[in-house]
């Protein structure tokens, strides 16, 4: 992927939507507006490297971590910011939540709090690319707890022997809830997985945005090709624990490992420094972080005006016709 000026500062700027983005979410859970998040701060560099690398009309499926995977890919703040409040106004109508988004217009088909269950979504999805002879791709984000699961190995399996155009992307932030991957995983390179199943196996540094690209955008192409799935690891780290206001009683990690990414290895951080190296001026940086500051604080207020769903309304959506609820009574 060609390295321009203005791909390092796309970059910077959704990355940075990501991380305002949460910050106003966790500042709005404390406040009462938002029932619970799962913050993503520290993985910015993983989920916008992966979605750069996409097309507007390609799929991608997320997590319950998944806030910033709507935004990496390009979706309105607004909706998304109402979403979590759970107004009317939200991309899913105030129904979704936090662990739910989704997105069409941009290519989300879904989010979902089952552990691993994006990715035989993102694999029908190849499927359905396939069949009708389209050159779109299917992205499933996923943590390291979800290659445990065993729609991991179904999913792998599948999409390798009818070579499907999908990219599993793993982002292994070292720990599932509180357990590290040295205590889950016998083999602890996630990528190394693809071998078993005749597919390409990639790692790379989660906290790079611009290597991600790269060896998204590889895969990308690979896939457009008809040469079938690749898998991505992305080392990567979160600085918050697993949900807002989680309780851990015994520490899983150290202080020592936490400000060590946080202030060593924070891609924000790494990012702003490559984009001065190569000559974008620190005025257009800042303008940027302007520009992003606003957009954040007129989303919050845009889901603070906006009403709740309606009570009459709480069964729409829920089924598709000519299914009607509530059922008559029998007679």
């Amino acid at each position: 992927m060609r390295r321009s000026n203005e791909l390092m500062i796309e970059a910077y700027r959704r990355m940075l939507r990501i991380r305002k983005f949460e910050e106003e979410g966790v500042r709005l859970t404390i406040s009462g507006d938002v029932p619970g998040m799962h913050s993503s701060i520290g993985q910015e560099a993983a989920i916008v490297g992966a979605c750069l690398a996409l097309r507007n009309d390609d799929y991608i499926t997320g997590t319950h971590r998944s806030h910033g995977h709507p935004i990496g890919k390009g979706a309105d703040l607004k909706p998304l910011m109402a979403e979590l409040c759970g107004k009317a106004t939200g991309i899913c109508k105030g129904r979704g939540g936090s662990m739910h988004l989704a997105d069409h217009r941009v290519g989300i088909i879904g989010e979902s709090a089952i552990v691993g269950g994006g990715i035989p979504l993102a694999t029908g999805a190849g499927l359905s690319i396939q069949v009708r002879g389209t050159d779109q791709v299917s992205l499933s984000f996923f943590g390291d707890g979800a290659a445990n699961q065993g729609t991991f190995a179904e999913s792998l399996n599948l999409a390798a022997i009818w070579k499907l155009p999908v990219i599993f992307f793993c982002e292994n932030n070292l720990y599932a809830i509180s357990t590290s991957v040295a205590k889950s995983h016998g083999q602890p390179d996630v990528a190394r997985r693809a071998d078993g199943y005749g597919i390409q196996g990639v790692i790379v540094d989660g906290q790079d945005v611009m290597a991600v690209a790269d060896v998204t955008y590889s895969a990308v192409e690979r896939a457009r090709g008809g040469h079938g799935p690749t898998l991505i690891e992305a080392k990567t780290y979160r600085f918050d624990e697993h949900c807002f206001g989680l309780q851990v009683p015994i520490p899983y990690r150290s202080e020592r490992e936490l400000t060590a990414y946080q202030t060593q290895r924070d891609p924000l951080i790494l990012h702003r420094k490559l984009m001065l190296e190569s000559g974008i001026s620190e005025a257009n940086v800042n303008s940027v972080d302007l520009e992003v500051a606003d957009q954040v604080a007129e989303a919050v207020r845009f889901a603070k005006e906006s009403p709740f769903p309606d009570e009459s309304e709480v069964y729409d959506y829920m089924f598709s016709n000519p299914i009607n609820y509530p059922p008559k009574p029998l007679t």
